[in-house]
């Protein structure tokens, strides 16, 4: 087993070992940033009544938890915990476009990423929803005329 060789990939540019392309996957750190995003828009679409962007914006957060439990399996459980007692929940009231009932589970999401954060030696970390919609989005139920 000693003689073999490592499987690579090539590029014009060199070889990767399989091991280095595993390294060069990103973790919680780089991908949290994007789930923040997500998360806000999230929230400021359903508040506007688009509920085909929050419904977007749920797929994508979903996706990357997948991705996250994949480059971080320690971490699989919490995130599964999460996607069951938030994810879950927050899909039907998308579906059933009850922004009232929408709200409380996105706001106990925040509560629980918040204790994840802690659980997971980061209680440095702590989520708050941003008060000012993005801005580079039209969040409205109605598609933009401009």
């Amino acid at each position: 087993m000693a003689d073999e060789k490592p499987i690579v990939g090539r590029t014009k540019h060199g070889e990767l070992t399989i091991d280095q392309l595993a390294e060069l996957q990103p973790g919680l750190g780089q991908l949290m940033p994007i789930v923040s995003e997500r998360y806000w828009t999230l929230y400021y679409a359903a508040t506007g009544g688009n509920w085909a962007l929050a419904d977007y914006e749920l797929r994508s957060l979903r996706s990357l938890w997948k991705k996250m439990s994949i480059t971080r399996p320690k971490y699989r459980g919490m995130l599964e915990n999460y996607a069951k007692k938030i994810f879950d929940p927050m899909e039907k009231q998308i579906e059933a476009k009850d922004f009232a009932e929408f709200e409380k589970v996105y706001r106990q999401g925040i509560d629980l990423a918040n204790t994840m954060h802690k659980a997971g030696d980061h209680a440095e970390i702590v989520w708050k929803l941003p008060p000012n919609p993005p801005q580079h989005l039209g969040l409205g139920s109605q598609p933009l005329t401009d």
